[in-house]
């Protein structure tokens, strides 16, 4: 199994992140436009694969803040308003100026919640997209974090909240677009302390604009934290491997009472989930228990 997990992914990302936030998208606009993606058997394109995010949006998304020793500041992924910033209601900037500075102990991500949308896009780790004709799924390696994207003919199931929400999507050409809500308050949008309350509204847009690369447009909604709407952009881009797998992330609880997230190359979490082997083990214990 090819090995992309949380350390490669991190690597990648920062490697590679620079070379994304140059992109002009008018450049990337008119290579969407000459490229006309692979279809499945009832003409929808064909976006299945392992993809993943190589920017640094995840720590955030209005260029990476000064932390500790660190001083690299990249572009922002927020493509509109122009100036890069979001468009906070000034009491919801006093709120996220509080989270960044209580980042380490209040990321709800550091306590294992599923990181919603559109944090979960823009995570180092990388996601699988699942598609056959007239079925979509996205399926994410943090916390076993999935989502079934339903056509937009079936309404919404307003009213409860989910971490990653109520997806309802429909195509325009060669466009995925995703309509979310139902987003609860309980997630960020990434590293920094950004927020939404359980208003938001997000419309993703997944363009493919080569045989490897989707471009990727959200636009937020939240007239109770943001004064208007506002959009980010980022480059996904899928693993050409046919033999990669996305792995498990697992969460446990440690002395302190919070959960952490577990690396998957780790001894002791490989074991205590080989499920087949603690079965064997229960087995030979049967067997050499004394008969009644």
């Amino acid at each position: 199994m090819n090995k992309i997990g949380f350390a490669a992914g991190v690597a990648r990302a920062a490697l590679l992140g620079a070379a994304y936030l140059g992109a002009s998208l008018v450049t990337q606009a008119q290579s969407a436009a000459s490229w006309d993606p692979p279809k499945l058997s009832d003409g929808t394109p064909d976006f299945r694969g392992i993809w993943q995010a190589r920017s640094l949006a995840y720590l955030d998304l209005e260029g990476r803040r000064p932390a500790g020793n660190v001083k690299t500041v990249t572009k922002s992924a927020i493509v509109d308003p122009p100036d890069g910033k979001i468009p906070y209601l000034p009491q919801a900037l006093k709120q996220r100026d509080a989270n960044f500075k209580n980042r380490a102990a209040v990321d709800p991500a550091n306590n294992c919640y599923q990181a919603g949308i559109p944090r979960a896009v823009l995570l180092p780790t990388p996601f699988q997209i699942v598609e056959s004709p007239g079925n979509l799924a996205i399926v994410y390696t943090d916390n076993h974090a999935y989502r079934i994207v339903e056509p937009s003919t079936v309404p919404h199931d307003d009213g409860i909240d989910f971490f990653m929400g109520d997806s309802r999507g429909h195509w325009e050409g060669a466009t995925l677009v995703v309509d979310v809500t139902d987003l609860g308050d309980q997630t960020w949008l990434d590293q920094a302390g950004n927020f939404h309350s359980d208003q938001l509204h997000v419309v993703e847009r997944y363009t493919m604009t080569g045989p490897n690369t989707i471009s990727y447009e959200a636009r937020l909604e939240d007239p109770q934290t943001y004064a208007k709407p506002w959009t980010i952009h980022t480059v996904l881009y899928r693993e050409p491997d046919p033999h990669t797998r996305i792995i498990e992330d697992e969460c446990l609880e440690g002395s302190d009472g919070r959960w952490h997230h577990v690396s998957p190359f780790d001894a002791k979490a490989l074991r205590r989930h080989d499920y087949k082997a603690e079965l064997a083990a229960e087995a030979k214990a049967q067997m050499s228990a004394p008969k009644p």
